[in-house]
């Protein structure tokens, strides 16, 4: 379908713009990304980063570019889940069949790689611009230093405002009649750490294991990287018996860490100068409706959902707006109004799905992992997908393995809950678990729920 070339606007050159750029830069149009902080590649990251959990989702999205191969090459597969459960042996939980892992990623390299590629497709980046404001109807943005100093106006086609959670551009939107919002903080924080590799730039840890540290209403997790490394991050709350505040020195971090996480203790890198100097910070789940505003303006991405990273999902979902949006523009073409409203009627149930689950996984990672009737659950789980693959599909392999849309995927979920529930009430289920009858059962419920596949 025939398109008209048009001088686009994105706010944002993190993971979700630069990606975008891309897109839109293949169909032709102009392109540029407006960033009001340097440019990743000039300066160190943040420390403020927990690794990306790259799925089926984000993979197809970069497929669909031709990009798939190419950030393979960055990024280490995790095939299992490495329990770390305080005074028993480390045990493994397999994510998928065989084969079947999510990626590890460093956020900073894989962002770092999105511009280069971007800019290499005719992308036009321009970082330390802060937009401070937009009008909305004629797709204009403001650029400037300060908020209340003298301002750039630049006059666009179209504008999508990929800034995050915070963003300018949702701002903007808020403040227009019958536009709803909503965010809630968990009184959860995190702060990065470090395991540094071994001398011959090995890891010290199986690298192809996603390590977790469940210790109920916090926990500990490791991701690799290439370079021998991992990055670690500590959940915890910030107020409480256990929590953030209560390390306020040196002493109280490593007697913290000591009691909790005494195996990995010694061999996290720079742990009291890390842990005081690198920030602690915030999680929020943000929901908003509309996403867009006539044929000008979009959110893609955390702007529009921005949701808790317990599921690996932030990235993958954000990028799965682009690949529905991409498919959008194929069939619409030019009818910008139509592709706006097509793509946020499609997105936002499956936004909000998203963001439920992501927070109940939190809960799961936390405290059930390390619960053994959860854990005699998720066996009989298994066993059962192995004898009937065609009837039972794991929530987590639907949103992780698949494209299935997040809003269906949960609906199964909780009827394949309710059915666990139903089957772990049966007397001496932990001697019984692998029987005939468990099986059977099993199948009469299938058979009345009527669960698709």
């Amino acid at each position: 379908m025939t398109q008209l070339t048009k001088n686009i606007a994105i706010t944002g050159s993190g993971l979700i713009g630069s990606l975008l750029a891309i897109y839109l830069r293949r169909h032709g149009h102009q392109i540029t990304v407006f960033d009001r902080r340097p440019d990743i590649r000039t300066i160190k990251f943040s420390g403020r980063s927990i690794n990306l959990a790259m799925s089926n989702r984000g993979w197809k999205a970069l497929k669909e570019v031709g990009l798939e191969k190419e950030i393979k090459e960055i990024a280490i597969p995790l095939y299992r889940r490495a329990m770390h459960v305080k005074g028993k042996p480390i045990y493994y939980q397999n994510y998928g069949k065989e084969n079947e892992a999510i990626w590890s990623i460093s956020r900073g390299l894989l962002n770092k790689r999105m511009i280069e590629l971007s800019e290499a497709e005719g992308v036009e980046f321009r970082f330390n611009e802060k937009v401070w404001d937009i009008d909305l109807p004629d797709a204009q943005i403001f650029t400037g230093d300060t908020e209340k100093g003298a301002w750039k106006e630049y006059a666009f086609d179209l504008v999508f405002g990929c800034d995050g959670a915070f963003s300018r551009i949702r701002h903007k939107m808020q403040r227009r009649s019958r536009f709803d919002y909503s965010q809630d903080f968990i009184d959860v924080g995190y702060k990065e750490l470090t395991i540094a590799p071994n001398a011959d730039g090995s890891h010290k840890l199986d690298k192809n294991s996603f390590h977790i540290w469940p210790r109920d209403t916090f926990m500990f997790i490791a991701m690799p990287n290439l370079d021998g490394s991992f990055t670690c991050t500590l959940f915890l709350p910030f107020e409480g018996d256990i929590s953030f505040e209560q390390l306020q020195e040196k002493k109280d971090v490593i007697r913290f860490f000591k009691e909790y996480f005494p195996d990995v203790k010694d061999q996290i890198q720079d742990l009291q100068e890390d842990f005081f100097k690198n920030p602690t910070s915030a999680m929020v789940t943000m929901k908003c409706y509309p996403w867009t505003y006539w044929d000008k303006v979009a959110l893609v991405g955390d702007s529009a959902h921005a949701i808790v990273p317990f599921y690996g999902q932030g990235m993958n979902a954000g990028f799965e707006d682009i690949y529905v949006l991409n498919q959008l523009i194929l069939e619409h073409g030019d009818e910008w109004e139509t592709i706006f409203q097509a793509y946020q009627k499609s997105r936002k149930p499956n936004a909000d799905a998203i963001a439920e689950l992501s927070y109940r996984n939190f809960i799961e990672m936390s405290s059930k992992t390390a619960n053994p009737s959860f854990l005699l659950q998720k066996k009989i789980e298994k066993s059962f997908t192995e004898k009937h693959p065609d009837k039972w599909i794991p929530v987590y392999s639907r949103v992780t393995f698949s494209d299935q849309p997040y809003a269906e995927a949960m609906a199964i979920g909780d009827k394949q809950e309710k059915i666990m529930q139903k089957i772990m009430a049966i007397e001496n289920i932990e001697e019984i678990w692998d029987s005939r009858e468990v099986e059977n059962q099993l199948l009469q419920y299938l058979a009345v729920e009527e669960i698709a596949v």
